[in-house]
């Protein structure tokens, strides 16, 4: 599928990303005014607003979904577009919370969420080039061995898609750089023009009945039997809320925005290469990702582009010229795009929680509040979950899922607002230290 026609938007509130620059026409969405209510109110015009909106328009409810800026603005827009199987980085590490059994169900739907995505797309014809095929790189052989032994924890769960290990000689199938020791191809991940999702999946709920509203940031939360949600021109009364702002949540909820550091994560696009180029650096057109803290994650647009992201911030500031920033990195594993030129560099905030499993429970105040957040950048398929999951519960018509999730504890970042980046950055130093041993 060719990369839609790049086109202007008068209102220049979504970063100056290749996506923003190649996405679909944006609907203009009104800013909300005057007084309404529904059964529930959804905070966040993301994957996590969005796909909880649609479950639960699905399910026959009244939904009014609030984005203080644009659909898809924030993480949703701007992300790798990369698809990847998985929720959570060692789920064993809960069993003596939720047990074995816990654990297994967990990553199932870690394998769900993928395909909450795939049903998704085909089911409502979204247009967002999405492409199958990925792979976990090993940069040392002990990477290597945990990936081999992921495959055929896999297999062992009955996955249905080919899974496949690549030794040292067989990478340059999939990746055109020297810097691997191996490889686990998976047919069952991808990549996909994030942004556009969003912007079907907003058209999704708008045909169901959702009644989104842009520019319509919300300035106070009056809890209680309903919740009244504030905005500067209106005020919506529900009987549920759901909170999905992630990284961008700021202190709309202080029990909850604690619990989650916003980090800096960064991409750049270089122009269209040509089809040899494309070949030799990507030869199957898979997404790829290295197994670093400090990962790199890669892959081609639908119009030839190298779309290079990572570098993970945890210090709560941003590099001044994010290409100068990302291009060194680039030409680590490329290092034949020396002249190649870089046409779009952008950056946003991904949300991280300290044990890196997505936060998705309740409120123990406030039982009708809901929210889902921190996904530690695997949000493109955990936030789908997440929707399901709190349909799943705000419907009554299963929680032992949403369950499994919530009885996890997170704990509360300590430092405070100002301190708590510094702090994590210093937690992150030593595991790349750890790294190198």
């Amino acid at each position: 599928m060719n990369a839609p026609a790049p086109h202007t938007d008068p209102r220049p509130l979504h970063t100056a990303s290749y996506y923003a620059a190649s996405s679909a026409v944006q609907p203009d969405h009104p800013a909300l005014q005057g007084q309404l209510a529904a059964d529930v109110c959804v905070v966040g015009g993301g994957f996590s607003g969005l796909n909880t909106a649609i479950e639960l328009a699905e399910r026959g409810f009244s939904v009014v979904l609030l984005e203080g800026r644009r659909i898809g603005w924030g993480a949703s827009g701007r992300n790798g577009g990369q698809l990847i199987r998985g929720v959570g980085h060692g789920l064993e590490q809960f069993t003596s919370i939720i047990g074995s059994e816990g654990v297994r169900a967990m990553t199932l739907m870690g394998l769900e969420a993928v395909e909450i995505v795939r049903q998704r797309v085909s089911k409502y014809d979204i247009a967002c080039d999405l492409t199958w095929g990925y792979c976990d790189l090993a940069n040392k052989s002990r990477d290597l061995e945990h990936l081999k032994e992921e495959a055929v924890a896999l297999q062992s769960l009955g996955y249905s898609h080919e899974v496949r290990i690549l030794e040292a000689d067989q990478v340059h199938t999939v990746v055109g750089s020297s810097q691997y020791v191996g490889g686990m191809v998976d047919m069952g991940s991808g990549h996909l023009h994030p942004l556009n999702l969003a912007l079907g999946e907003a058209q999704v709920a708008q045909c169901l009945g959702v009644k989104l509203f842009e520019n319509s940031m919300v300035t106070r939360i009056d809890y209680g039997p309903q919740v009244k949600v504030h905005t500067a021109q209106g005020c919506v009364t529900a009987k549920t809320l759901v909170l999905g702002c992630n990284a961008y949540l700021n202190g709309l909820n202080p029990e909850l925005s604690g619990k989650v550091l916003p980090a800096g994560s960064y991409i750049i696009a270089t122009e269209p290469l040509d089809d040899a180029t494309a070949r030799q650096l990507l030869p199957q057109n898979f997404a790829v990702c290295d197994q670093r803290v400090t990962v790199d994650y890669y892959r081609l647009s639908a119009d030839r582009r190298l779309l290079f992201g990572g570098a993970c911030h945890y210090s709560g500031r941003d590099p001044k010229d994010i290409a100068a920033y990302m291009r060194p990195k680039m030409l680590n594993v490329f290092p034949q795009l020396a002249n190649v030129k870089i046409d779009y560099q952008w950056g946003g905030m991904i949300g991280i929680g300290a044990n890196r499993l997505p936060q998705i429970g309740r409120l123990a105040s406030h039982p009708n509040v809901f929210y889902a957040q921190a996904y530690a950048g695997h949000g493109l398929n955990a936030t789908h979950l997440a929707g399901r999951l709190l349909a799943e519960a705000i419907s009554g018509q299963a929680s032992a899922r949403f369950d499994l999730f919530a009885k996890v504890p997170h704990m509360t970042f300590p430092g405070g607002r100002y301190l708590r980046s510094p702090l994590l950055a210093l937690g992150m130093l030593w595991h790349r230290f750890k790294e190198l041993g």
